[in-house]
């Protein structure tokens, strides 16, 4: 056998730890299984191992401990003073009542706004649903029905209502400004690009 001490099989056997000689007069003397012993600091109170005690340095640790301690507490007793004082200003107020917000009073003579490209559609959508099926008496039916027709329509079967209901909106504009004569061709445009999409 190369590089080895033939016939000899040591096992690694477990080391003995040396055993922590301490006073006996300490009572709070505690041993774990290994031997180490184990006392409390009479100052932070924690469980410290005795070989650690001399590097163990509560003091600064308590005072820190200490002063966050007080600077919570001091900020419990803001918050509180705070509430409290919260709570008698509002109880001495009276509670004004609460009013409803009243409509804004419509114009009669106002006109009514004109119906998008997709309320045409459905208009017609609806007359010629009915006269296909006159026993179904369900609006949500026939919503749902054109919505779809809708969707699955192309943008040329869509441009009629599309011209149609801007010419409506151009006649609203002109209405709503008579005196503002630009047949309200710009805001027009961007409508017949969103209806289209």
């Amino acid at each position: 056998m190369a590089g080895g001490v033939a016939g000899t099989s040591k096992t690694n056997a477990p080391r003995a730890r040396k055993r922590v000689e301490v006073d006996s007069s300490s009572s709070s003397l505690k041993r774990a299984q290994d031997g180490s012993a184990f006392t409390r600091c009479e100052k932070c109170n924690k469980q410290l191992a005795v070989a650690l005690m001399d590097l163990h340095d509560c003091l600064m640790e308590s005072q820190i401990m200490k002063a966050l301690d007080a600077q919570k507490a001091e900020l419990e007793r803001q918050s509180d003073d705070e509430a409290s004082a919260k709570r008698k200003e509002q109880s001495t107020e009276p509670q004004p009542k609460k009013t409803k917000k009243e409509k804004k009073a419509k114009d009669p003579s106002k006109p009514k706004r004109p119906p998008t490209a997709f309320f045409l559609f459905m208009d017609y959508f609806r007359k010629s649903y009915k006269e296909a099926n006159p026993d179904c008496k369900s609006v949500s039916v026939v919503a749902k029905e054109g919505g779809e027709r809708w969707k699955s329509m192309a943008d040329e079967e869509k441009m009629a209502y599309v011209s149609r209901a801007a010419e409506l909106k151009a006649e609203y504009g002109k209405a709503l400004n008579p005196d503002n004569a630009d047949d309200g061709k710009g805001s027009l445009e961007m409508e017949v690009k969103v209806d289209s999409e």
